[in-house]
């Protein structure tokens, strides 16, 4: 299947050889020690390492509850009437979905999937660049792509990638892509990296955002068995990157950070390490921006904080402003003190 479609997903092959994910994904690592294939975004791709790069109708079939969750939660950082930059990818154009449903943006891209996905949305401006079309993700790339973005000056921008690595930050397998998105970074006054787990820890040829430049990376949760990804995402932290979790895929909760629990706004609570990201239209937008929570920088205490209480909106105080000082009041708690509030609820 690998060989005739250039790639797979694991639901896929799950489905033709009626058997589960798990028994699937154990025989995938064994032909990936063979050399026979590569593990890619929920699935398997043809050997290739650095260079080589699914196509889009491939990849849009790949970890599509995952991009849908993580394109929930990235949609609640945008406030009305912002300006950013949506970068081309499979997940980006399922952020642009999200966004057709935010009034008085102005989205510049370089992506004609995210241009279409906006086209008849109600006060959102759509701003494309110029340049030559890249027919394997539909994309306008090359210098007049790249000259159209100088001057330029949005709040913040939204990219994907083939992969993501603390070493090397954000890279693709395309020398052009990269350069254009290099371009959208240097437009942005901070940039949100949208990457499902299974590109945490994948590096590939041409880096697009070092690590350094990354505000804030919107992610789901890595699978328990995931021990790079959950690695990766330990790196990141400690480097300074903002993460955002959206997890129990298919749920109704919010989002979490890594590690702990976290209630869910709106219609359920998720538990684990993170919770869930749900809803839709304008309510999940009003959910997710409620929920969100951000890994904390080096040296502060890893809690989750409670959601804004009556009255206090995502504008009260600045953006976050109530969730930061909620995870200031948590993180006051001495460990000893949470484990005998826990002990006594179970009494």
């Amino acid at each position: 299947m690998v060989r005739a479609n250039g790639a797979v997903s694991l639901r896929e092959l799950a489905r033709v050889v009626q058997t589960s994910e798990v028994t699937v994904r154990r025989d995938v690592r064994a032909l990936e020690a063979e050399g026979l294939l590569d593990r890619r975004h929920g699935g398997a791709v043809l050997p290739g390492g650095f260079t080589r790069e699914s196509g889009f109708p491939q990849k849009s079939h790949l970890a599509t509850a995952e991009k849908t969750a993580i394109a929930d939660l990235a949609a609640s950082l945008v406030e009305e009437g912002e300006a950013v930059v949506v970068g081309a990818g499979t997940t980006t154009q399922e952020l642009a979905r999200r966004l057709a449903r935010i009034p008085g943006l102005t989205v510049v891209t370089n992506s004609l999937l995210v241009a279409q996905a906006l086209a008849h949305a109600n006060r959102v401006e759509v701003v494309m660049t110029g340049g030559t079309l890249r027919g394997s993700n539909y994309a306008l790339v090359g210098s007049g792509a790249e000259q159209s973005l100088q001057g330029l000056r949005v709040t913040r921008a939204f990219l994907s990638g083939s992969g993501l690595t603390a070493e090397r930050g954000l890279s693709t397998s395309n020398m052009l892509s990269a350069s254009v998105d290099r371009a959208l970074v240097q437009a942005a006054a901070e940039v949100v990296v949208l990457a499902d787990h299974t590109k945490l820890g994948t590096d590939t040829m041409f880096q697009t955002v070092p690590t350094d430049l990354i505000s804030r990376l919107v992610t789901d949760e890595p699978p328990a068995h995931d021990d790079r990804a959950a690695t990766e995402l330990q790196a990141l932290a400690d480097q300074g990157v903002q993460i955002a979790v959206a997890g129990g895929v298919g749920g109704a909760g919010g989002a979490g950070s890594v590690g702990g629990s976290s209630a869910g706004a709106g219609a359920g609570a998720g538990s684990g390490s993170v919770g869930g990201a749900g809803g839709s239209g304008g309510e999940a937008h009003q959910a997710g921006r409620q929920s969100r929570r951000d890994v904390p920088l080096p040296g502060q205490r890893r809690t989750h904080a409670a959601g804004p209480g009556p009255g206090q909106g995502p504008g009260s105080g600045g953006p976050g402003s109530q969730l930061r000082s909620a995870a200031a009041s948590l993180a006051a708690q001495e460990p000893g003190e949470r484990a005998r509030v826990a002990d006594l609820r179970r009494r």
